[in-house]
């Protein structure tokens, strides 16, 4: 097998672009993805500092090491969801990383947050762990940016994790999910970062294919609490209609995003205020992570 590029011996097959890539014509294939998501959405520009949310693993640490690599202003975000050995591995990977490239890595505590890891939060809750957790991040990732000047959060989403989630949301019609799936959420109040998703063009297998070749030094296991999770069966639906028709993750999504996502917008605004407890935005008088902060002290 030939590299598609230059003709030398190819190290990985890329069906769905009818391609194949010696290593550095493939490593210069995923930094032209991630540009190009960066520039066709306007995720940010080099003026401005981004906060790059890590969790040890191969697609948000090769996220920041492109776009370390392409001279960013990048900070990383490690979220301590105090998730047993999971949590001290990944952590460990994250500052790794870090200190090897010599660049910023914050740490936020869900516990010292919330007032108790994730693992505590589901008993005394009895949500969900995926519930709990989420809410969580997407409160301490914005807080964090808020509170050190960052503009604008980017996560390691990629396609597989995009196109399973707009499964998901199609299988039970959750227009209001339909209308945020997007590579780049716009900030709708002056305490919202904006949130954005540059590997939304590349597969799990070309980020992990990347991480392998640049020697990134990952996190190889899932988050314990994600076994059985419904999204892991809607990725193993669309692998198997990938490996029968290759580009089928890619058409899904890209279809929707191109043809079908307007058509779910909301065409009324949702008012959002400030929480009085903590300012964060809300569309009540007391955000969601506040109450659930409140549930885990009086079940504590």
């Amino acid at each position: 097998m030939k590299c598609t590029k230059c003709g030398d011996t190819a190290i990985l097959e890329l069906r769905r672009h009818n391609a194949a890539f010696c290593t550095p014509d493939f490593l210069t294939f995923f930094r032209r993805q991630v540009a190009a998501a960066v520039r066709k959405h306007r995720m940010f520009t080099r003026d401005e500092r981004v906060l790059v949310a890590v969790s040890g693993g191969k697609d948000s640490l090769a996220l920041w090491d492109v776009l370390i690599e392409e001279s960013y202003q990048t900070s990383g975000l490690y979220l301590d969801l105090g998730i047993h050995d999971y949590s001290v591995e990944s952590k460990a990977k994250c500052e790794a990383f870090a200190a090897a490239r010599g660049v910023p890595l914050i740490v936020s505590s869900v516990a010292e947050a919330v007032g108790a890891p994730v693992p505590v939060m589901q008993k005394v809750t009895r949500r969900p762990a995926c519930s709990g957790c989420g809410l969580s991040k997407r409160y301490l990732m914005n807080k964090a940016a808020l509170d050190h000047g960052f503009p604008v959060v980017a996560t390691g989403h990629n396609l597989d994790d995009e196109a399973a989630t707009l499964l998901g949301s199609v299988m039970q019609w959750q227009t209001d999910a339909l209308s945020r799936q997007s590579p780049a959420l716009p900030s709708t109040h002056r305490r919202l970062a904006r949130r954005v998703k540059p590997l939304y063009r590349l597969s799990e297998r070309e980020t992990a294919a990347y991480a392998f070749l640049r020697k990134i030094d990952y996190i190889v296991e899932e988050c314990p609490f994600a076994r059985g999770a419904t999204s892991i069966a809607h990725k193993e639906i669309l692998s198997r209609m990938e490996a029968v028709s290759p580009g089928a993750k890619h058409n899904f999504l890209f279809g929707f995003l191109e043809k079908a996502r307007a058509a779910f917008e909301r065409s009324e605004t949702v008012r959002l205020e400030e929480c009085e407890r903590c300012g964060q935005v809300t569309t009540g008088t007391i955000c969601a992570f506040c109450r659930l902060a409140d549930e885990v002290k009086r079940s504590s």
